[in-house]
């Protein structure tokens, strides 16, 4: 009798569990959608992000200035060599305005809502003074034939009617929101005034100098704020009209100003070179090419086109950059537009909503002035191109109001959260516990620190030992 072979212990069937779902390939997009179609979705996620604008702003507000940085260099060697001076000398003066408007612009992305509410009145009543003083014989200085200028000593001058765009901004975005408050926008007295009297004050003291470019932008920002504060379309329309005449009578009043507007489209500089500068700007961007003569190789700046590292800058940029570098700068441009447009349009706080739409109607509107001029679409009007002319007192005042901008990109509740979760760890412990609650987690042995913020709860015994 043989033995039984003994048989080997059958092992405990495991639990069926089922299996862990993977995510969908493309998350967001119904199957069966083209490689286009996902591409879309994915790019418009992205663009509907919460730090969108604030990335925008920031970022295309940046490269515009170190941009005009490099072509402030490249144009006004020339223009400085021909003054005898170093060649270096207008490029260090930019660099020092830019390092100054950084700082000023990390000052107003720092700075509550109601400290910039609180800046409107005094920022306003020293543009008006200054802008007095301008005209005061011995003080007022004479520049290209503005009197528009202030000598501060040395090589310095100061423009207060580039402070007194933002003034403006400032001012009636506080003067709208509060009367908002109250519901007094409904009438048409308490819309117009004081705003529309305080800016023809402003124009006033602008046009006595002369800068008919500046009280053009100047206007752009009275009828943007004005929209924002749903005007009604005939009040609007009137007001509109009225601007429109008196800018028609300033221009017809004045042979340079007419002689301007006859250079729109000029292929030849004319009699007496008249369209000197508007036909040598269109020369300098028909040369460029597609991708430009390099960096130092225009032609246009060795004294034949004026102005080139101030009002022409973008002419001497379509040289050496080409069409290419040329749509670059627009593309930074819109980019910082639709970026001032989106946190004007989502916030719910009205100072926020005014002064967003304010800032961004006064860059894009003076970069249209200045392209538009270029470009020999819009007449010679004499401003710079925001943020990368040569020019320290449209510099300054000018980043401050991008600052602006980013404060009210940060202040939006869905921004100031994803802000806060893209914090360093370090920072975030540093906040939480000081620098010695870091100290103290790295070197007490056997603690865990937590990944959140809910104490982990006791698990239930599983009867296994």
């Amino acid at each position: 009798m043989t033995a039984r072979s003994a048989k080997p212990p059958t092992p405990r069937r495991a639990r069926s569990q089922p299996a862990p779902m993977r995510p969908p390939k493309h998350l967001g997009t119904p199957p069966g959608t083209s490689a286009p179609q996902r591409l879309y979705a994915r790019a418009k996620r992205a663009w509907d992000r919460p730090l969108t604008a604030y990335y925008l702003i920031l970022g295309g507000s940046l490269l515009i200035t170190v941009l005009g940085l490099v072509m402030v260099f490249s144009a006004s060697q020339i223009q400085a060599l021909q003054s005898g001076l170093a060649s270096t000398y207008y490029f260090r003066k930019q660099l020092v305005a830019a390092v100054l408007g950084t700082a000023l612009l990390v000052a107003a992305s720092r700075m509550p809502v109601r400290l910039h509410r609180g800046l409107a009145y005094p920022l306003l009543t020293v543009s008006i003074f200054l802008m007095c003083l301008v005209q005061v014989p011995g003080i007022g200085q004479e520049v290209n034939g503005n009197q528009n200028w202030i000598y501060l000593g040395g090589p310095f001058q100061l423009q207060p009617s580039e402070f007194a765009k933002l003034a403006l901004v400032l001012w009636g975005a506080d003067l709208l929101a509060r009367k908002g408050e109250r519901k007094m926008l409904t009438q048409w007295k308490h819309l117009l005034v004081p705003l529309v009297p305080v800016s023809l004050l402003l124009l006033a003291l602008i046009m006595l100098g002369g800068d008919m470019g500046t009280a053009l932008i100047l206007a752009a920002v009275l009828f943007g704020l004005l929209w924002l504060a749903g005007a009604p379309t005939r009040l609007f329309t009137g007001v509109l009209v009225a601007g429109l005449t008196a800018a028609a009578l300033l221009v017809t009043s004045s042979p340079n100003r007419m002689s301007r507007l006859g250079c729109i489209g000029a292929t030849d500089p004319g009699p007496d070179d008249q369209c000197w500068q508007a036909v040598h700007g269109i020369y300098a961007l028909a040369s460029g090419g597609w991708f430009g003569s390099g960096l130092g190789a225009s032609v246009e700046k060795w004294g034949q086109l004026p102005e080139p590292h101030t009002d022409f800058i973008f002419a001497v940029t379509g040289e050496e950059l080409g069409l290419a570098g040329t749509l670059s700068v627009l593309a930074l441009f819109a980019a910082l537009g639709y970026a001032g447009i989106r946190v004007a349009g989502r916030t719910e706080e009205p100072f926020v909503r005014y002064a967003a739409g304010g800032v961004t109607t006064w860059i894009i509107a003076q970069a249209v002035i200045n392209v538009g001029a270029v470009l020999g679409l819009l007449p010679i009007a004499g401003v710079p191109l925001p943020l990368f002319s040569y020019g320290g007192s449209a510099l300054l005042p000018t980043m401050f109001a991008v600052g602006l901008l980013i404060a009210f990109a940060r202040s939006d509740p869905a921004a100031r959260a994803a802000l806060a979760v893209r914090q360093p760890a370090l920072w975030q412990r540093t906040s939480r516990g000081g620098l010695a609650g870091v100290l103290r987690s790295r070197s007490t042995p056997g603690r865990k620190r937590e990944k959140t913020m809910r104490r982990r709860a006791g698990r239930p015994p599983s009867g296994e030992r």
